[in-house]
C-alpha cells in the first residue's frame, strides 16, 4: 500500500510539472500536437463513412434480396438513321421472331430449372389515381403473392390475393403506405375504393413503409415500393393492358398478301417488364443465371431482348470498392499519425536538450532514471491525449459536415471513439520513450556543466 501511495505521488507530480510545462509553451505544444489531431479526426471520420456504407449495403441487400436473379426486358428501339450494314442486319433479323418476356417463360423457368424457388413476374404501368376530384401519377404493378417474398417486404395490415380473386381476376389491390397518406390522410385504406384511370380497386391490404434511398434507386435500378398500388397479374391483363395480345394484333394488321416490306417496329412487345428469380442456394446464382439465359434466348428464337442481372453480384463489387476506399483512408490516418509521433518525439528531444540543467539538478538532489522516463512521458502522454480530445472533436464535426454537404451516410460509434482515443495515447508513449531514456541517461555531472 505504501508503494503505491509513493507510485500514485510520483505521478501525480510528474503529470503537474508536465501540465505546467505545456501550458507556458502552448504554442509549440499545439503545433506538436497537430499530427495527432489530424490522425484523430481522419480515424473517427473514416470509421463513421465505414459504417454507414455498411448499414447502407445491407439495406440495400434487403431491397433486392441475397438469392435474386432480375430478367429485364430489351424493347424494340425505333431508329430512322440506320446505316447500310445495320439495315442489312435488321432485315436478316426481321426474319427471325421473339414473342418478349412473358408469363409463359415464367411457368417455364418453374418447372425446369431445379435450383429456382421462386419466381416473380411484374408488370407495370404508368398510369393516374383519382381521389376526390384530384388526379395523382402512380405506378400500377401486376405481381403474384411471390413479389412480396422477393421483395422482403411485409403487409402492415389487410391481407394478400387470395386464389380466387387472382383466378377471376377480381378488382382488388394493395397499395404502398406513402399512397395511403396521401390519399387516405388520417385514416386506414383497408376496405377503400380508388379509381385507377378507369377501374374502381377495392384496397384489401397496406404494405409496411419500406426506406429506399435515391442511391439505392438510382444503382440498384428499384423503384420506391411505397409509391405504387399492385394488383394480381390476371386482374392487370384483363381489365387494364395485355402488350402480347396487342402486338400479335399490330403485327397481323401490317402483314399484306405482298408479305412486310420492312421491319415492323413492335416497340414494348413484352408482356412482363421484370421478372425475380429467388434461388435455393446462393452458390446457384451463377448456374442458375447462365442455364435462364440459355432456355430465354432459346425460346425467343435466338433474339438476345433480355438483360440478366444478379444485384448482389453488383453490391459486393460497391463494397469491394468501399472497403478500397476505408483503406485509403486508413493510410491516410496512420500516416497523420505517424507524422504526430515523430513530431512528439522531435519536440520531446528537443526539449531533453533545453532542459539539460534540470535534469542534473534534479538528478542530483536524488531523481532516479525512472524519475526522469516517468516526467517526460508524463508530457509526451499529454501531448497526445491533449490532442486527441481535439481530434475527437473534430472528428465528431467532420463526420456530420460530410454527411450533409456529400450526402453520404456516416454513422460514429463509441467503440470508433475510444479506439481513436486508444491510439492517441499509445502513440504519446510510444513515441515519447525514446525521449525520456535519453534524457535519463545523462550523468548528473556532464549535465550540470552543460551550458
Amino acid at each position: 500500500m505504501i508503494i503505491d501511495k509513493i507510485l500514485l505521488e510520483k505521478l501525480k507530480s510528474n503529470f503537474q510539472e508536465a501540465f505546467w510545462f505545456i501550458k507556458t509553451n502552448k504554442v509549440r505544444t499545439f503545433l506538436t500536437a497537430l499530427g495527432i489531431i489530424f490522425g484523430v479526426a481522419s480515424v473517427i471520420t473514416m470509421l463513421a463513412i465505414g459504417n454507414g456504407a455498411e448499414k447502407e449495403i445491407l439495406s440495400q441487400l434487403e431491397l433486392v434480396g441475397v438469392n435474386n436473379i432480375v430478367v429485364t426486358p430489351i424493347p424494340d428501339e425505333k431508329n430512322d438513321n440506320l446505316s447500310e450494314d445495320e439495315e442489312e442486319s435488321n432485315k436478316t433479323e426481321s426474319k427471325r421472331f421473339s414473342k418478349g418476356l412473358d408469363l409463359l417463360d415464367v411457368k417455364n423457368i418453374k418447372n425446369q430449372i431445379p435450383s429456382v424457388k421462386i419466381v416473380s413476374p411484374e408488370i407495370i404501368l404508368n398510369t393516374y389515381v383519382i381521389n376526390n376530384g384530384r388526379q395523382h401519377s402512380v405506378k400500377l404493378i401486376g405481381i403474384t403473392n411471390d413479389f412480396l417474398t422477393t421483395s422482403n417486404i411485409h403487409l402492415e395490415k389487410g391481407k394478400i390475393f387470395s386464389n380466387y380473386q387472382i383466378k377471376n381476376a377480381l378488382p382488388v389491390c394493395i397499395v404502398g403506405k406513402k399512397v395511403e397518406k396521401k390519399l387516405f390522410t388520417g385514416e386506414s385504406a383497408i376496405g377503400k375504393q380508388v379509381k385507377v384511370k378507369d377501374v374502381w380497386l377495392q384496397v384489401i391490404g397496406v404494405i409496411e413503409e419500406k426506406l429506399i434511398s435515391d442511391k439505392a434507386q438510382e444503382n440498384l435500378g428499384i423503384r420506391d415500393l411505397n409509391e405504387d398500388i399492385y394488383i394480381p397479374t390476371n386482374t392487370f391483363l384483363v381489365r387494364y393492358k395485355d402488350r402480347k395480345i396487342i402486338v400479335d394484333d399490330v403485327n397481323v394488321k401490317n402483314t399484306n398478301n405482298n408479305g412486310p416490306k420492312k421491319k415492323n417496329y413492335r416497340g414494348n412487345y413484352h408482356q412482363v417488364d421484370k421478372l425475380t428469380i429467388q434461388v435455393f442456394n446462393s452458390d446457384e446464382l451463377k448456374a442458375t443465371a447462365e442455364v435462364l439465359s440459355k432456355m430465354l434466348v432459346r425460346r425467343h428464337n435466338d433474339i438476345l431482348d433480355f438483360e440478366i442481372s444478379i444485384p448482389i453480384q453488383l453490391l459486393k463489387q460497391q463494397q469491394k470498392t468501399k472497403q478500397i476506399f476505408n483503406i485509403v483512408l486508413s493510410i491516410i490516418a496512420g500516416i497523420s499519425l505517424l507524422i504526430g509521433g515523430i513530431g512528439i518525439m522531435n519536440i520531446m528531444l528537443a526539449s531533453v536538450l533545453e532542459r539539460t540543467k534540470e535534469i542534473g539538478i534534479i538528478r542530483a538532489i536524488g531523481a532516479t532514471e525512472e524519475d526522469v522516463i516517468l516526467q517526460f512521458l508524463s508530457e509526451s502522454v499529454l501531448i497526445s491525449v491533449g490532442g486527441g480530445i481535439i481530434g475527437i472533436i473534430l472528428g465528431v464535426i467532420g463526420a456530420y459536415v460530410i454527411e450533409i454537404f456529400s450526402g453520404i451516410e456516416t454513422i460514429l460509434s463509441l467503440s470508433s471513439i475510444l479506439t481513436s482515443f486508444f491510439i492517441a495515447v499509445m502513440v504519446g508513449l510510444t513515441f515519447g520513450i525514446f525521449p525520456a531514456k535519453s534524457a535519463a541517461r545523462k550523468r548528473p555531472i556532464e549535465a550540470l556543466r552543460s551550458e
